[in-house]
């Protein structure tokens, strides 16, 4: 019977390959899984990315297209508020034109339009036109604005018209 015993342990001990190779596979699928999780979530982070530039440059879009709007409107208006101008300064705003006058003022500031330009400002090129120059000035120190011939007006960085200005120069310069 000792020989009946050896032969039973030479014989190696029984292994189930079978189960060896479904670990092996379902470890497998699961990465390849987190894999596709992965290139997934980065699928959809891009996407969420790109919508949220998209909003962005269609609320920028809609924006441009109401200034636009607003600027092509109110340009034409900058004449009338010229003509009240120049009957301010002449006294000739009185009653009810008065009225309709300031009423339009607010009007059109509401929408962003606003005036600018005022004796003593200093010149700039950017934001006024130059009509003439009226000599030197030794209570200036810059190149400043001496009397204002035609306001300008902006909408808010843009400025739809330079004020038509008189300046004088510094006797230094």
């Amino acid at each position: 019977m000792a020989n009946e015993t050896e032969v039973e342990a030479d014989v190696p001990p029984h292994v189930d390959t079978a189960y060896d190779d479904d670990v092996d596979t379902e470890e497998h699928e699961l990465a390849a899984m987190k894999g596709s999780l992965a290139d997934l979530t980065n699928d959809l982070q891009r996407l969420q990315a790109e919508y949220a530039n998209y909003r962005k440059r269609v609320d920028r879009d809609r924006q441009l297209v109401a200034e636009s709007a607003a600027y092509k409107a109110l340009t034409p208006v900058i004449e009338v508020l010229d003509t009240i101008d120049r009957a301010k300064e002449h006294g000739e705003l009185e009653g009810g034109f008065k009225a309709v006058a300031d009423q339009l003022e607010r009007v059109v500031a509401s929408a962003g339009l606003v005036r600018f330009g005022q004796p003593g400002d200093a010149f700039d090129p950017t934001f006024h036109e130059a009509l003439s120059h009226l000599g030197a000035d030794a209570e200036v120190e810059v190149t400043t604005v001496k009397h204002v011939a035609k306001g300008g007006y902006r909408m808010g960085d843009r400025v739809v018209r330079a004020a038509q200005v008189l300046v004088v120069d510094p006797v230094d310069a």
